[in-house]
């Protein structure tokens, strides 16, 4: 298997239907409890609705999933700028999981005392205050990509790049609203890591991360396990 792998589609239909039938056969292959980090944005919005078809939501044991996130906006629940809100209406509410085995990020208090938080709660369900190699925290971490490079809510230039210690960062002041964000480390602790990239204007970004650029936060995700690429032909530009 190799470490690094690129695939490469037609289309955003064909991609997301591709990584909706390589994660439900993921998650049937595992045993026991299943970590899944999910990604905003809009390129995943429609794989987690097809997660949520009847007919391919009933290969998929919801009762070993439970789902994470790599950020969040500091906004409530119900706001339309919500990561967990977009999945919860794309999926979540759509399928059998228990509600126990859902694990948004808090965005009451602080920035600071939320981020706090939610590393609190993935060091619970890792059950060990530090991270381990070879023992991963997420089964598979979705990731998306920005036009600048940045992944989860790190982005080129800030401080909270360069944080080795904590798995959670406040970042407040780059975009109009605060955001929690996994960091660098807790985003590597995975079996597999998945980018999700579509369109044109991804291109320049997908190719500095694929370099490993280290000015671009995506080019510094190194997985435990396998890293993916799942990129429509725009996205991809000239390894199409």
């Amino acid at each position: 298997m190799k470490k690094e792998q690129v695939c490469i589609f037609e289309n955003t239909d064909s991609l997301v239907v591709h990584l909706a039938d390589w994660l439900t056969a993921r998650i049937a292959a595992c045993e026991g409890r299943f970590a899944l980090a999910l990604s905003g944005g809009s390129t995943p919005q429609p794989l987690y609705a097809l997660l949520a078809d009847p007919e391919r939501a009933r290969r998929i044991d919801w009762s070993r999933v439970h789902l994470f996130w790599g950020d969040e906006r500091f906004v409530p629940y119900d706001d339309p700028r919500s990561n967990y809100l977009m999945a919860r209406q794309a999926m979540i509410d759509h399928v059998p999981i228990p509600p126990a085995n859902v694990h948004p990020v808090p965005t009451d208090g602080t920035p600071e005392s939320a981020a706090a938080r939610y590393a609190d709660l993935l060091r619970e369900y890792y059950g060990s205050a530090r991270l381990e190699e070879g023992r991963p925290l997420f089964d598979v971490n979705l990731l998306g990509i920005g036009d600048d490079g940045h992944t989860a809510s790190l982005f080129p230039g800030t401080p909270h790049v360069e944080e080795t210690r904590d798995w959670t960062v406040a970042v407040a002041g780059i975009k109009p609203e605060a955001r929690i964000s996994l960091t660098l480390p807790a985003l590597d602790s995975a079996a597999v890591v998945v980018f999700l990239a579509a369109g044109d204007k991804k291109r320049s970004a997908v190719s500095r991360a694929r370099a490993h650029d280290p000015d671009v936060p995506s080019g510094r995700v190194r997985p435990q396990g396998q890293l993916l690429w799942y990129l429509d032909r725009d996205a991809a530009g000239g390894d199409a």
